[in-house]
C-alpha cells in the first residue's frame, strides 16, 4: 500500500462459550482457513510495518497458530480480560517508533475486506485522529450509534441504552473496527477509564478524548457483511454461505462458468483459471489450482491437486492431495488420485485408484486398475512409461514399473518390472471342462424336484 504506513492489533482474547465447542473460537474455519487467518490474510495485503494479535491465556494455541500462519506476528496475551481498551494497550511495545496508522481488527470477523482496511487507513493519512468502521444493518437494535457533526465527521458514539429516541432513530452504527493515528493512540490512550457497570476499558472512548482534544474523528461506511461477527454456530454457518458467494462470484467475474453456483464450494486459497467449466456439486478443498480450459464434471472433489490446461475431471472424481494432472488428461468417474502425476493426454477412465504413482503421457489405465501402494508401514511407487496399455482390472504391486509402449493384460497381478514394448500377463489360465455345467444344473435340478 502506498502512502501512509500500516500496523495492525488483532484482538483475539475472547472466549467464545457459544460456540459450545473444545476449540477456541477464532480457530473456527470459512473456507478451510481459521476465522483469526482470514483477519491476518485482510492486513497482511496492506504490507503492514508490523502484526500483532491479543490473547486471552486461556487459549495458547490461538497465538500457536498466529505465528504460524504470519511470521513475525506479535503476540500478547491479556491477563485478566478486561475490555478493548486494555487489550490494545498490550500491544503498544510493538508499536513504539511507528508513525501511521494502527488498525484495530477483532479476530471473529473473518469477512473483513483489504479493500475496507485500506479505507479506513486513508481516513488516518487525511488527517484524522481516529476512523470507525460504520455499517446499516436491517435492525440496529443494541449497537451504538454513530452520530456525525454537520461536516460528516464522528461526533460520538452513542451506546444503545444511553440513546435518546432520535439518537435510536440513527441507522448508522459502530462495528467495533478502527483506525488510529499512531501518536494520538500512544499520548491517549491511558486516559481511558473503567468507570462503568463492568469496570472495563472501552476502546470506543477514545472517541470522545479525541473530539475533547479538539481532533477530529472519521467515519468509512461498510457492508454489514465485512463486519458479521461470529459467536455461534449458526453465525459460523451465515459467514461460510456469504464467503462462497464471494468466492463464486469472483470465479464468474474472472471467466469461470459455474453451472449450477450455490452448489460450488470454495477454500480460501483456491486458484481458477478462465474458460473452466464446473459442473454441479464439486468442492473444491484447500491447495487446488485449476489452469484455463478444463472442465470438471459433477460430483468432483478436489483437495491439495494441480490441473493443467484442457484437462477433464469427473463425474465423481476424487483428486487427493499431491495430485497433478498433466495438458489434456483425462479422469473419470470413481477415480481417486492421490500423491500422484498423471501425463499429458492420459487417460484414467472409470473405478480406479491411482496412488503414489507417475504415469506417462498418452497412458491408458483400464477401469479397475489400482496401485497396490502400501504394505502396512511405507509407501511405494508405481511408475507407467508413455504409451502404456494397462487392461482393465489389474493390480500393480509397487514398487513397480511399467515400460513405455508395455501391455498389461487385463485382470492381471504384476509384481515384476515390465520391460518397455512387452507384453505381461499374469493370471491363471483358463481351462474348460466339457459339460460340466449342464451335468451340475441337472443333477441340483433334480434335487429341488424332490
Amino acid at each position: 500500500m502506498s502512502g501512509i504506513a500500516v500496523s495492525s492489533v488483532i484482538l483475539a482474547a475472547g472466549f467464545g462459550t457459544r460456540m459450545k465447542s473444545a476449540r477456541t473460537k477464532v480457530l473456527h474455519e470459512i473456507g478451510g482457513r481459521a476465522m483469526l487467518g482470514h483477519v491476518i490474510d485482510a492486513a497482511a495485503a496492506l504490507n503492514p510495518i508490523s502484526q500483532s494479535v491479543v490473547i486471552g491465556d486461556h487459549a495458547p494455541e490461538t497465538g500457536d497458530y498466529a505465528r504460524a500462519v504470519c511470521d513475525g506476528i506479535n503476540v500478547f496475551v491479556q491477563s485478566p480480560p478486561r475490555g478493548t481498551g486494555d487489550a490494545v494497550q498490550q500491544a503498544l511495545p510493538a508499536l513504539e517508533n511507528f508513525d501511521g496508522a494502527v488498525l484495530v481488527l477483532f479476530a471473529d470477523t473473518p469477512l473483513i475486506r483489504t479493500e475496507t482496511l485500506k479505507a479506513l487507513a486513508e481516513k488516518i493519512e487525511g488527517g484524522a485522529a481516529a476512523a470507525v468502521l460504520g455499517f446499516t444493518p436491517p435492525d440496529a437494535g443494541q449497537y451504538g450509534r454513530l452520530k456525525t457533526d454537520a461536516g460528516g465527521n464522528l461526533e460520538a458514539i452513542i451506546e444503545a441504552a444511553d440513546a435518546t429516541d432520535a439518537e435510536r432513530a440513527i441507522g448508522l452504527c459502530n462495528s467495533g473496527v478502527m483506525a488510529f493515528d499512531a501518536k494520538f493512540l500512544h499520548e491517549k490512550i491511558g486516559d481511558i477509564g473503567n468507570d462503568n457497570a463492568k469496570g472495563e476499558y472501552y476502546l470506543t472512548d477514545m472517541i470522545a478524548i479525541a473530539r475533547q482534544a479538539g481532533q477530529r474523528c472519521a467515519i468509512v461506511n461498510s457492508d454489514a457483511d465485512d463486519v458479521l461477527g461470529v459467536n455461534s454456530r449458526r453465525e459460523l454457518a451465515t459467514a461460510e454461505n456469504i464467503f462462497q458467494q464471494r468466492m463464486r462470484d469472483a470465479a464468474m467475474t474472472d471467466g469461470a462458468t459455474l453451472l449450477d453456483p450455490d452448489t460450488v464450494y470454495f477454500s480460501y486459497d483456491t486458484k481458477i483459471g478462465r474458460d473452466v467449466v464446473v459442473g454441479q456439486n464439486v468442492v473444491f478443498g484447500v491447495g487446488v489450482n485449476i489452469a484455463d480450459n478444463v472442465v470438471i464434471k459433477p460430483y468432483t472433489h478436489l483437495e491439495g491437486a494441480t490441473i493443467a490446461p484442457n484437462a477433464t475431471l469427473g463425474p465423481f472424481s476424487r483428486l487427493r492431495p499431491g495430485a497433478k494432472i498433466g495438458d489434456g488428461a483425462r479422469v473419470g468417474n470413481f477415480v481417486e488420485i492421490k500423491n500422484a502425476q498423471i501425463g499429458a493426454n492420459a487417460k484414467i477412465n472409470h473405478l480406479s485408484y491411482i496412488g503414489d504413482a507417475d504415469i506417462g503421457s498418452d497412458a491408458n489405465i483400464g477401469a479397475g486398475t489400482i496401485t497396490c501402494n502400501y504394505d502396512g508401514f511405507h509407501k511405494h511407487q508405481t511408475i507407467i512409461g508413455e504409451r502404456a496399455f494397462v487392461g482393465s482390472n489389474t493390480a500393480l504391486v509397487a514398487p513397480v514399473r511399467i515400460g513405455d509402449d508395455a501391455y498389461i493384460g487385463s485382470g492381471s497381478v504384476i509384481t515384476k518390472d515390465v520391460l518397455p514394448g512387452d507384453l505381461a500377463v499374469a493370471r491363471g489360465r483358463q481351462a474348460a471342462i466339457k459339460g460340466w455345467a449342464s451335468r451340475f444344473r441337472a443333477a441340483h435340478s433334480t434335487k429341488r424336484t424332490k
